[in-house]
């Protein structure tokens, strides 16, 4: 036989409706949290971009204020074309290092490569090539345009002529 069991009170009508009017209540509640967390979302995503545009911007002044001496210098320079042609030339190589600094505070220093340096793909671009008895085949024979950046961010690549073997 069974055990007894011990005696639920039955449930009034006014409980039931007391619970739906609490379970209406409640996902009104959870709808109005939600909403209002998606909007922070929405406003949160928009901040975020306009953050990134105003970083890019305020960068892209920072690096052409970087360039606006030199650029004063080739004015300066050129203000001078008709005078000592050897002081001109003085002053145009002194602009050019004044670039390559410029360059190398940014992260992109001029790389030297060399001719007898082995031909890198990754730090090489190919211009042509070149046969030579006294260059080992596969390596730089002559820079044709220097590359820059450091070794795991190239800005450029070098384009260079490669020896290869003689006929």
């Amino acid at each position: 036989m069974s055990e007894p069991r011990d005696h639920e009170p039955e449930s009034s009508g006014e409980d039931v409706v007391d619970s739906a009017a609490d379970t209406e209540k409640r996902i009104a509640e959870l709808e109005d949290s939600w909403r209002r967390t998606a909007a922070e979302l929405d406003n949160f995503r928009k901040r975020c971009a306009q953050d990134v545009i105003r970083a890019r911007e305020q960068e892209r002044a920072s690096v052409a204020g970087r360039w606006l001496p030199v650029l004063d210098n080739l004015e300066r320079a050129l203000e001078h074309a008709s005078s000592a042609p050897d002081q001109i030339v003085e002053g145009v190589r002194a602009v050019h290092q004044q670039a390559l600094s410029v360059l190398a505070d940014l992260g992109y220093p001029r790389r030297d490569d060399e001719t007898g340096k082995a031909f890198d793909p990754a730090h090489h671009e190919a211009v042509s090539t070149v046969t030579a008895d006294d260059l080992v085949p596969g390596t730089v024979a002559h820079v044709v345009r220097p590359g820059y950046g450091p070794d795991d961010g190239i800005l450029r690549p070098a384009s260079v002529v490669v020896a290869t073997r003689t006929a």
